[in-house]
């Protein structure tokens, strides 16, 4: 349950379970409407209804499908920018292969291709790899991280990306041993 305000301050719980029936389709049309995509939609709706659990506090219920309609909006746009924020670029099919190298063979050869692209790069462009590839953070938070512009940033992983492209490129040329 959570408690939403009225305008003599008291605060009155309502069941979360009937404002999930009475707006969820709403919210959910609108996910639809905004993602193209069944199963995304669904996630970016129980995102909201998580969402207004968590900030059930600062509720008002004068509004509710509105606030919700908003929240849905936002939900669903953040999750638009974070899509087309790892829209693929030629070097990540490369990273996606090396991530995914299930065999010996396949993570051995992964292995060596990463040795030689960082072989000659700062320390800190491992970092920066680490930080944005793997553990999901953006532009801005890497540049935080690593005490960079994020232009900064940006250009370093678009120099590893043209680089690790080289890389897979010669590679593939080159003979088996």
């Amino acid at each position: 349950m959570f408690k939403v305000s009225h305008e003599d301050d008291t605060r009155l719980p309502i069941p979360i379970e009937s404002t999930y029936r009475r707006y969820g389709p709403m919210v959910l049309r609108r996910c639809r409407f905004m993602l193209k995509d069944e199963e995304n939609a669904r996630d970016a709706m129980h995102d909201v209804f998580v969402s207004l659990l968590v900030n059930e506090d600062r509720l008002d219920d004068r509004a509710l499908s509105s606030l919700l309609f908003r929240m849905a909006t936002h939900v669903c746009l953040n999750r638009i920018r974070s899509a087309t924020r790892r829209k693929e670029s030629p070097g990540d099919t490369i990273l996606e292969r090396i991530a995914c190298a299930g065999d010996s063979d396949e993570h051995l050869g992964a292995r060596s291709l990463l040795r030689r692209l960082f072989r000659h790069q700062q320390p800190s462009s491992q970092v920066i790899a680490m930080l944005y590839h793997v553990d999901g953070m953006t532009h801005a938070e890497v540049a935080d991280e690593v005490g960079m512009s994020v232009s900064g940033v940006r250009k370093r992983l678009r120099n590893l990306r043209t680089e690790l492209a080289e890389l897979a490129e010669l590679a593939e040329l080159e003979p088996e041993r």
